[in-house]
């Protein structure tokens, strides 16, 4: 039995998977480095250690031993996709909260997850290791060994392949110590579609329905939600059952996801897997009823799932909005500082998961997301109301931030009737332009909120609350 978990982790997650733990009666360790010495997650655990980095797969174990964990949870990001900390887990005789270290592997290489889900009968897009023929223009260089974006390059037309995959191949080997790429044909305004898929160790692998991510920026997604406007029941269910197909070609054991395309006649292609629990996952919780970081837990120490494929049922409708501290209207740019007001929403069908508080500190040395704000409501036009309203609801002071842009975006009229792809907010530029009008009373209010003047890159709290305070849909 799992005694006692270290979360190999930090912000909104390992706060997540801390509650979660604790309700199981396991105790939650948690690790901090000097930037994050203050953070809530640090002061959400039972006991928390102090180490160099979070990509350091020794340095956990070590602090696992030592502490007197039995088991590492890697959350998402950082090492949770890397064989490093798996691996290192099993040589110590550390349960691993995750897959079996050669599923990671075989899913952290593209080539070969394309071959194995072309085996399992799993549609795939075609793809080339050079000089695809000129009719298959536009295409895709990709590196064999990466993603979220990095060592990936569109590609015209055959002039710009040579150049497109050098590039790609130094970045890739840049980021992900591996220097190969691949050339895939590119499917014209795509929707992306992920299945979550859970598996245990005696064989048993279901599907917990889709999630609509189609709403990127940068190649990562910022808007999530299900059920997919997109898919019928029949779709729903080959994709699940491909998704299911995917996960057993690789014995999957634990909570992971089966990532698709699906292009505008309905036909759909493997993607990529994620060996790991995805942020957007709150939306399938708020549906199902699931608990997946305590499925996880269970899957781990062993035990069998705790459902059948015919006890799954949605209900309702869920959509998850990503808050960063960036500013959408200047390409996404990052930002730093001191969080002096921090009110989010309250009500039915509202959840917050946050790494952040009053007082927190952002700084440039982690990932510029804060927290996750999610709804649920009986219908999506019932959910797109209530996540607008809770938007406007959403007070943070002292930080900028993209709330105002996320709402903007819930309220425009291609959100509203579903004609979502993956180039969205491209199709949509006129969401980076914040309507022109007097400060909005919610605004005002909550500048008064803040107890002392707030510096931002030399504005006042006041100030800050025009690109970064809550907004009127009017």
């Amino acid at each position: 039995m799992i005694r006692k978990v270290l979360i190999a982790n930090r912000g909104e997650i390992a706060v997540r998977i801390a509650h979660i733990l604790r309700e199981m009666g396991i105790s939650a360790i948690g690790v901090f480095t000097d930037p994050d010495r203050e953070a809530l997650h640090r002061r959400s655990m039972d006991e928390a250690h102090r180490i160099e980095s979070y990509l350091d797969a020794e340095e956990l174990v070590r602090v696992a031993r030592e502490s007197g964990a039995n088991a590492i949870h890697p959350g998402y990001g950082f090492l949770s996709e890397s064989t490093s900390l798996s691996s290192a887990c099993e040589n110590a005789g550390i349960t691993f909260i995750g897959p079996q270290t050669e599923t990671i592997r075989l899913m952290g290489d593209k080539l070969e997850a394309r071959r194995l889900m072309q085996a399992a009968g799993v549609p795939v897009l075609p793809a080339w290791a050079s000089n695809p023929p000129e009719s298959e223009y536009p295409v895709l260089v990709k590196a064999v060994g990466g993603g979220g974006g990095k060592g990936m390059r569109l590609v015209q037309n055959p002039s710009e392949l040579a150049e497109a995959m050098a590039a790609a191949s130094r970045e890739a080997a840049k980021g992900f110590n591996d220097a190969r790429v691949f050339i895939e044909k590119y499917a014209r305004n795509p929707r992306h579609v992920e299945f979550q898929v859970v598996g245990d160790s005696h064989g048993n692998v279901m599907h917990v329905f889709e999630r609509e991510c189609s709403i990127q920026r940068r190649h990562q997604k910022i808007i999530e939600e299900t059920p997919s406007p997109a898919l019928t029941p029949e779709l729903r269910a080959t994709m699940g059952t491909m998704a299911v197909a995917a996960a057993k070609a690789v014995a999957y054991r634990g909570a992971g996801t089966v990532e698709f395309i699906l292009d505008a006649d309905g036909r759909f292609y493997f993607l990529e897997m994620n060996t790991r629990l995805q942020v957007e996952h709150p939306v399938t919780e708020f549906t199902t009823g699931l608990d997946l970081v305590r499925e996880q837990v269970r899957i781990a120490e062993g035990q069998p799932l705790s459902f059948r494929q015919a006890d799954l049922h949605q209900t309702g409708h869920s959509i998850e909005c990503r808050i960063y501290a960036e500013v959408p209207e200047e390409n996404f740019r990052p930002d730093t500082g001191t969080i002096e007001v921090f009110r989010p929403p309250t009500g039915p069908g509202i959840r917050l998961d946050s790494g952040v508080e009053e007082g927190s500190t952002v700084t440039i040395d982690y990932d510029p997301l804060m927290a996750k704000l999610i709804v649920w409501a009986p219908t999506r036009g019932a959910a797109i109301d209530r996540m607008k309203r809770s938007l406007r609801d959403f007070v943070l002071l002292g930080v900028r931030n993209n709330i105002e842009f996320l709402g903007r975006v819930v309220s425009s009229k291609d959100f509203a009737s579903g004609n979502l792809d993956t180039h969205f907010l491209d199709r949509n530029s006129e969401l980076f332009r914040p309507p022109a009008g007097p400060l909005p009373i919610e605004a005002i209010l909550a500048a008064s909120l803040s107890a002392s003047p707030v510096t931002n890159g030399g504005s006042s709290s006041f100030s800050n609350v025009w690109t970064s305070g809550p907004w009127r849909n009017s």
